[in-house]
């Protein structure tokens, strides 16, 4: 029951406060508030007293989507009417908002390219030249922690901004793009003072997160670009100063990978047509840690790379260990921690089309990787010597690791040879260092090397640490037999035996003997050889493919004439010869296929001679010739001899066997760039692909 019997009636007329917690006037006060109540009544009337006026408010819809602010101010910046310069404070407001980036592409893409030259070129002017100014500041109070603030939005804006223009089908490229921004009057300095903003924000910028912006627009304008003038003004301003600076203070491997990227497109940038500076920066740049950095974040980079082809089809042999012993015997229940979950199994058509989009668009890294290789002896010592991190891989290893998933699917796609001819250029810039060849046939160079088995043929699987040149033996060896097509890919081919013949070649003149599976590399040497044979027609009428039958030819008689100043031991040597007399017929019928007896630059005749010399002495013990050593099977099968008598008889041999090898077996050309100009303009030009492909994704998160 309400303590005061006055409230209600007091309540109604709005006389009093409806809150229960209001203090009650003193009663002279209440006794002037009834009596002006019941004036009020007198006057007024009962149903005056129960009328109210209506509220000049209406009551709105709560619309189901709120729009933006910063969406309103896009369309308003793009009406199809309005030409006139927006306001201070318009642009004052547009980058204290963070950034729609998804929004703000649809409304560019929407665009057309002649729209966009024709009608927009005052709000497109407008924009670029107003995110300039953002990016230089001063944002005093406005300035935030971070990524956040206008520098920081005019970065992103201008990310997008860059990704959207420059991806339109323009009649002409340069000159409209340049329209699209300033103007032919007005590009000169316009764009200057873009490159100047980002090389100071790259270098000194307030955040790593605001300089990673900047590297961002960076990558935008370059890839965007790639094929028009508008480059020429970062080879002016010279950008790679600001970019190691950028580099050097990194604070994870993660934000190395796109400055880094960047620096390899702009080092590719027409370099074949005028002296690029970021080639001359990248020869003589000196600073150690920075390069161990970068060697440490591409190691990174080549581990996350695989991680993509493990993810179609997890090849990792499982060693043992107490679950899966238990697994094995049905006592998995009780193993430790459980049984794993099991890992998705693809369809032999769907993973070829996985495989076929990898490597991910990251491994555009690769290209800066192979110019620091190609342009300076100190990256390419620390990428051979520089030690693994606590727990982690070692770079390279990562790297031999990569290169071994990328040429077993190179055959897969144009994207993924490229790639994989990349690596493989790498590697023999790094072979034909004396030193270096001589560390990765050291038993100081061991290291745990993950190497892909995703198809058959295996080779023997090696666990634990091991010289690195073995592993290097085995990706070669992979690539030889599984990209055997009748449209030799003969580059890639006269790559691998071109590193397999320069590290075999320093073995014999240094007399370094490894352990290794010899049979099988000799074994893939001449399968190749057969294939080479069996389909002649197909192959011999393609470019540089004399190289390649040299090469395969001279490393062959390179083993017969000094396999024992490499070979461990007299057993692996007496296989070669087993295998060389084997193949006997058909070394003649592929010297006469490719007429290799006409040229001087092989020496197919010692494999011949070899072959012929056993041949003659395998008749005389009634052996049938060549075909004894291919069908021995351990036995005397009618007028065949056993396998053990053949290898006596190769061993006998070698008394009255004279080898006739070229002088020259072990010697090799230099690499020179110039050579393989046009392969490194496709490998470019898929870069910069990857690298649109990369920031089109970052701006649309």
């Amino acid at each position: 029951m309400d303590p005061n019997p006055l409230l209600p009636e007091l309540r109604s007329h709005s006389i009093l406060p409806l809150s229960p917690h209001h203090h009650h006037p003193p009663g002279r006060q209440l006794g002037r508030h009834l009596e002006q109540g019941s004036k009020w009544r007198r006057q007024n009337g009962p149903a005056k007293d129960r009328r109210m006026e209506q509220s000049p408010l209406t009551h709105q819809p709560r619309p189901e989507v709120f729009q933006p602010k910063i969406v309103r101010l896009y369309e308003a910046l793009f009406k199809d009417d309005d030409d006139e310069d927006k306001p201070e404070g318009f642009w004052r407001e547009f980058f204290l908002l963070r950034p729609d980036r998804p929004t703000l592409r649809r409304i560019l893409d929407a665009i057309g390219p002649d729209d966009l030259v024709n009608l927009e070129v005052a709000q497109t002017r407008q924009l670029f030249a107003r995110a300039v100014a953002a990016i230089r500041g001063p944002h005093g109070s406005q300035q935030q922690q971070g990524g956040g603030g206008p520098d920081g939005h005019a970065l992103e804006t201008l990310s997008t901004f860059f990704v959207a223009v420059l991806a339109k089908k323009y009649t002409n490229p340069s000159s409209d793009i340049i329209e699209v921004l300033a103007g032919l009057g007005g590009i000169d300095t316009v764009f200057a003072d873009f490159v100047g903003a980002l090389d100071a924000t790259i270098r000194n910028g307030r955040s790593l997160e605001i300089r990673e912006k900047a590297v961002e627009v960076a990558l935008a304008v370059t890839s965007g670009a790639y094929q028009t003038t508008l480059l020429t003004y970062f080879i002016q301003r010279d950008l790679f100063p600001s970019v190691m600076k950028f580099i050097q203070d990194a604070d994870t491997p993660a934000r190395i990978i796109a400055p880094f990227t960047l620096v390899g497109l702009l080092a590719n940038y027409n370099k074949f047509e005028f002296q690029n500076p970021y080639q001359m920066r990248l020869n003589d740049f000196v600073n150690e840690a920075t390069i161990q950095k970068i060697i440490q974040s591409v190691g990174h980079a080549c581990q996350s790379l695989r991680e993509g082809y493990v993810a179609v089809q997890d090849d990792l042999p499982d060693g043992w260990t107490l679950a899966s012993t238990l697994n094995m015997i049905g006592l998995g229940a009780i193993a430790p921690g459980g049984k794993p979950p099991p890992k998705p199994a693809f369809d032999a058509e769907t993973a070829k089309k996985m495989f076929s989009a990898l490597p991910k668009e990251d491994a555009a890294v690769l290209l800066g990787t192979y110019d620091f290789t190609h342009a300076n002896k100190l990256f390419c010592h620390s990428l051979v010597m520089l030690p693994a991190a606590p727990g982690e891989e070692q770079p390279f290893a990562c790297f031999i690791s990569l290169t071994s998933y990328l040429l077993q699917h190179a055959h897969l796609s144009q994207r993924t040879t490229l790639y994989s001819h990349l690596c493989l250029m790498i590697f023999r810039l790094l072979i034909e260092d004396p030193i270096l060849c001589k560390r990765l046939c050291s038993e100081d160079s061991k290291v745990a090397v993950r190497l892909c088995r995703q198809r058959s043929p295996y080779l023997p699987l090696v666990q634990g640490e091991r010289i690195v040149a073995t592993a290097i033996f085995d990706t070669m060896i992979d690539a030889i037999n599984h990209n055997l097509r009748r449209r030799l890919d003969v580059g890639l081919y006269t790559l691998c035996v071109g590193i397999l013949l320069r590290i075999i070649s320093y073995m014999s003149r240094s007399r370094t003997r490894l352990q290794y599976h010899w049979a099988e590399l000799f074994r893939s040497l001449l399968s190749l050889i057969r294939f080479l044979t069996t389909y002649a027609s197909d192959i011999k009428e393609l470019s540089h493919v004399n190289t390649l039958l040299d090469h395969v030819v001279n490393l062959l008689a390179l083993g017969l004439s000094s396999g024992e100043s490499f070979l461990p031991t007299p057993a692996a040597y007496d296989d070669l010869f087993y295998k060389v007399v084997e193949m006997g017929e058909v070394l003649v019928k592929f010297r006469d296929a490719y007429k290799l007896a006409n040229r001087a630059s092989n020496s197919i005749e010692t494999l011949v001679n070899v072959s012929t010399h056993y041949k003659e002495m395998l008749a005389e013990r009634g052996g049938g010739g060549a075909k004894a050593a291919a069908t021995a099977k351990g036995r005397r099968t009618g007028g065949q001899l056993t396998s053990l008598q053949v290898a006596e008889v190769i061993k006998q041999g070698y008394e009255t066997l004279s080898i006739q090898a070229k002088e020259g077996l072990d010697s090799w050309e230099k690499y020179r760039e110039a050579d393989e100009r046009n392969l490194l303009k496709k490998m470019a030009r898929a870069a910069v692909g990857d690298v649109k492909v990369l920031v089109g994704d970052g701006e649309s998160t």
